[in-house]
């Protein structure tokens, strides 16, 4: 799917309020040190149509176990909770008893169905959530709604764990001469990898839409997004991107995803999250670069997903862009044990615009250029296995000594 760049406009100033209809708030409930925002909610001034993808780790956590199942009951909701700090997983029946509880007091305070309420949280696995800290948050950010921008920043940094910076994006596109508006929030930093990961994405839009038809474009849309990236190879078990459509644009109702609104607006909500993944990407934990992985000349769409996915993932890889080390060997091995069939004696490496090997071979080329390369914040790592004409790409980050400091130590 593909977006002509004349047909849609980038907003400034973005944040998940930018689509009209939605308020955000965030409070501190003590679940983060030194006082930190760690609770965010969002609000939708009428019901909206709303769908999911959620982690396929076989441990999933209570608040995703709440969520999944009232969106398999009735694809509908208008509010949405996040806690950080707390994964609320591995906690036995207490945690969906806390979710339930959670969802029933920001229902009582605005006024809703219980069922309209949806819960995410995220944060250290293995401890019951401290509802008498949490309880109190909720009734604060029930009382702070607004559609603000900077509510909806309070709301982005409400959800971060280790991320060191917000991912925030929106978007405006026509659809059947109605102004649309797209916007989403995403965190995560670690423990990220396809079908999905710790990462919790939000997304808004006004655009009329059946939920059958959003179900389909989302999972497009995160196929090529969420699910092309990986931090260190580990998926968690809080994980879920949500979309809430309010409908408020009053565009002809999409029903059909091959329809021409269908593939306008799926292409959209491709780019916007793309932009999310990239910028998660960026912001791994530790990561002083985001690495952009390219397969190209596959025989197969599965070989050039398995070479790209390996790469992506491969310690010996990411530790050696950590060093600004043109070792292609490391990237060519890694394709060559990812279980896509290829011959390695047409195999060709670029690093950037380097060409490092040419049919399985070595070649000469700059190592000084070749480094100074490597010394930039985003690189781009390309293998054309010269036999076909499909191709992939994942998005990761290096491996440096602080995602080792980070993670030695995150319970303490």
């Amino acid at each position: 799917m593909s977006l002509n760049n004349q047909s849609y406009a980038w907003l400034s100033d973005a944040s998940i309020t930018s689509v009209p209809g939605f308020q955000a708030a965030a409070a501190a409930c003590g679940l983060k040190p030194a006082g930190h925002k760690d609770l965010a909610l969002l609000y939708s001034e009428q019901p909206a149509v709303c769908v999911g993808v959620f982690t396929q780790n076989k441990v999933r956590g209570h608040s995703l176990q709440y969520t999944a199942q009232h969106l398999a009951q009735a694809p509908k909701a208008q509010a949405v909770v996040i806690n950080a700090g707390n994964a609320n997983a591995c906690v036995g029946p207490q945690g969906l008893q806390d979710a339930k509880q959670m969802a029933e007091i920001i229902a009582h305070d605005l006024k809703l169905s219980p069922d309209l309420v949806l819960i995410g949280s995220t944060g250290v696995i293995g401890i019951p959530l401290p509802m008498y800290k949490i309880i109190p948050g909720i009734h604060q950010a029930c009382q702070d709604l607004a559609a603000t921008p900077q509510a909806g920043h309070s709301a982005m940094y409400a959800i971060m764990t280790t991320d060191t910076r917000p991912k925030e994006a929106a978007l405006q596109l026509t659809l059947g001469g109605k102004s649309c508006t797209l916007a989403g929030m995403a965190k995560g930093s670690g423990m990220i990898h396809p079908n999905m990961a710790t990462m919790i994405a939000l997304i808004t839009t006004d655009v009329a839409i059946d939920p059958a038809c959003l179900k389909v474009l989302l999972k497009q849309a995160v196929s090529g997004s969420f699910n092309r990236l990986s931090i260190d190879g580990d998926t968690s078990v809080c994980d879920m991107a949500l979309v809430l459509s309010n409908g408020m644009a009053a565009n002809s109702v999409i029903t059909d995803p091959q329809s021409a609104a269908g593939q306008h607006f799926g292409a959209a909500l491709a780019c916007l999250c793309e932009r999310l993944a990239r910028g998660m990407a960026a912001d791994g934990e530790g990561a002083t670069k985001m690495i952009d992985i390219r397969i190209k000349g596959a025989a197969t769409a599965r070989d050039a997903y398995q070479a790209a996915l390996a790469i992506a993932r491969s310690p010996l890889c990411k530790t050696a862009i950590f060093g600004a080390d043109a070792n292609w060997g490391r990237i060519l091995t890694a394709a060559g044990y990812s279980g896509a069939n290829f011959d390695p004696d047409l195999a060709d490496v670029w690093i950037g615009k380097i060409h490092c090997c040419r049919n399985g071979a070595a070649i000469d080329f700059d190592e000084v250029a070749a480094k100074a390369y490597l010394q930039k914040s985003s690189i781009c790592l390309t293998v054309d296995f010269n036999l076909g004409q499909f191709e992939d790409h994942y998005w990761t980050c290096d491996f440096s000594y602080d995602y080792v400091k980070i993670n030695g130590s995150y319970r303490s």
